[in-house]
């Protein structure tokens, strides 16, 4: 029996059906193997070069929220330091201002 494309068998009769034997005994004995894993390269690649892009996806996503929450901590610093220098000058305006008669001089440092 040859196994030219020529003489193979159709793998589809007129009415549709797919006679898998008949496929598969016309292919090479590596090509019978593999079709009867059902194993197809493009499909793998295809699979992969989706799952590559899936990651890239996630990885911009979180990417992108990190630069998002690391402007959103220097805003949250920069407003905290704001803050604090007013903190200190009204510390120290009211150190300067008026000290209780009666405090100790060690007092004024708790």
């Amino acid at each position: 029996m040859s196994t030219s494309p020529s003489s193979a068998p159709s793998p589809s009769t007129s009415k549709g059906c797919f006679d898998k034997s008949a496929y598969y005994s016309s292919l090479p004995w590596f090509r019978s193997c593999l079709a009867m894993l059902n194993w197809r390269p493009v499909v793998d690649y295809e699979l992969r070069e989706i799952e590559f892009d899936r990651r890239e996806i996630e990885f911009e996503k979180r990417k992108i929220a990190h630069e998002q929450r690391m402007k959103q901590l220097r805003s949250e610093n920069e407003r905290l330091a704001e803050l604090n220098v007013k903190l200190s000058a009204i510390l120290f305006s009211s150190d300067t201002s008026s000290t209780p008669p009666n405090a100790m001089p060690g007092e004024s440092e708790m």
